[in-house]
């Protein structure tokens, strides 16, 4: 059960609901009842709920990086953060972004699967440095991504494991439980860093 009451708030709160249930839907087709329950959380403080759709609103935006890197980035560090509801919005997400079911439970043995090619191995070793604590982002693992990412695409991808991170440790430490989004479908599985 969420750790703090989740707050209705007024006009503009109520707005930003509307709008991002709207989103979420779009993004995962599907409307569970409990979609905007992080930010009825939120809503105890309006100004940093504003900041923080800000944020939301410029990350959402397209990006210069193919949507299955950024799907396998993101979903990777919810599941090494563990949280419930992220992993949820996450993996329909992915799915409707077009990884497989066999991809998303395939995620915790990467590195072997022969069902990611090289690439996809870098972004998430990307996103497993920057998840795990201590983090540890190796040169090599940089210099790898220069070879196959302009700047421009290492920052948003960057940006996105760190967002990643904000929302499944605010998550985890709120106990925000799975909303619904993958009901009946394959989840991925969380899996804590060693």
């Amino acid at each position: 059960m969420v750790r703090l009451t989740k707050v209705r708030g007024g006009p503009g709160t109520r707005a930003i609901m509307f709008f991002t249930r709207r989103g979420l839907a779009a993004a995962s087709g599907r409307n569970p009842e409990r979609a905007v329950e992080p930010l009825e959380v939120y809503a105890h403080a309006p100004r940093l709920l504003r900041a923080y759709g800000r944020m939301e609103q410029a990350s959402a935006r397209p990006m210069t990086v193919d949507d299955r890197y950024m799907a396998l980035a993101t979903l990777k560090a919810s599941t090494m953060v563990t949280c419930p509801y992220c992993i949820d919005l996450g993996s329909q997400i992915v799915r409707n972004r077009g990884l497989s079911d066999d991809e998303l439970l395939a995620l915790p043995r990467y590195k072997t699967s022969d069902l990611f090619d090289e690439t996809d191995r870098l972004v998430i070793d990307l996103a497993v440095g920057m998840t795990r604590t201590p983090a540890v982002v190796p040169d090599e693992l940089f210099a790898a991504l220069r070879e196959r990412f302009t700047e421009r695409q290492i920052l948003e991808l960057t940006h996105q494991v760190a967002l990643e991170n904000m929302r499944g440790r605010y998550g985890v430490a709120l106990d925000l439980g799975a909303a619904g989004f993958s009901e009946g479908a394959v989840c991925a599985l969380p899996e804590p860093p060693a």
